[in-house]
C-alpha cells in the first residue's frame, strides 16, 4: 500500500510539473524569423469572429491578424495582435494597431522580419499565437532566444528533481 501512495505522488507531482512546463512555455516569449504576407481586422465578439452563422450577441472589439510564412516553406502561420493591456501574461501591450501597420509595410516590402509572440496555435481550437513585437532581420543575424524561459525550464527542472528526492527519501525512512 505504502508503494502504490508512492507512485501516486509521483504521478501527481509529474502531472503538476507538466502543467507547470506547459504554462512557462505558453507565456514566455518565442521569436520566429519569417516573412509576413498579409495582414485582416476582424470583429469578434465572444464566440469568435462574426459571420452569419455567429451573429454578435454582446460586446464586439476587433482583432488583428498577421499572416507569414517563413522562406521556402509552404505552411502558413497566423499571429493574432491583440493588445494585453494589464492582463496576463503581463506584457502591457497596449500598440496593436502600431503593430498592424507596421506588418502591413514588411509585407509591401516582403523583408524578413523577427515576430516575437506568446501563446500556441492550436487549429482545432481555433486559437493563435499573440505577437507582441515585430522587427526586421537579415539572414546572417541569428534568431533571438527567450532567457527566461530557459532560466524558468532549469528552476523548474532543479525544483522536480529535489520533489522526488523529498518523495523517495519520506517514503524510504519509514520502512
Amino acid at each position: 500500500m505504502r508503494k502504490f501512495f508512492k507512485y501516486l505522488l509521483f504521478l501527481l507531482l509529474l502531472t503538476i510539473y507538466a502543467i507547470l512546463f506547459a504554462g512557462v512555455d505558453y507565456i514566455t516569449p518565442h521569436y520566429e524569423v519569417t516573412n509576413v504576407t498579409g495582414v485582416e481586422v476582424k470583429r469578434v465578439d465572444k464566440d469568435g469572429p462574426i459571420t452569419k452563422a455567429n451573429p454578435a450577441d454582446g460586446p464586439t472589439r476587433d482583432v488583428y491578424y498577421i499572416y507569414t510564412q517563413k522562406p521556402n516553406e509552404s505552411k502558413p502561420m497566423v499571429y493574432r495582435n491583440e493588445d494585453t493591456r494589464w492582463g496576463f501574461p503581463f506584457y502591457f501591450k497596449f500598440d496593436s494597431a502600431d503593430l498592424q501597420a507596421k506588418a502591413q509595410n514588411f509585407a509591401n516590402e516582403s523583408k524578413l522580419i523577427e515576430v516575437k509572440y506568446y501563446g500556441w496555435r492550436l487549429i482545432i481550437l481555433d486559437e493563435f499565437r499573440n505577437a507582441v513585437s515585430i522587427k526586421e532581420v537579415t539572414l546572417d543575424k541569428g534568431q533571438s532566444y527567450s532567457i527566461l524561459a530557459y532560466v524558468l525550464y532549469a528552476f523548474l527542472f532543479i525544483t522536480l528533481f529535489f520533489a522526488i528526492q523529498f518523495i523517495r527519501g519520506w517514503f524510504d525512512s519509514e520502512k
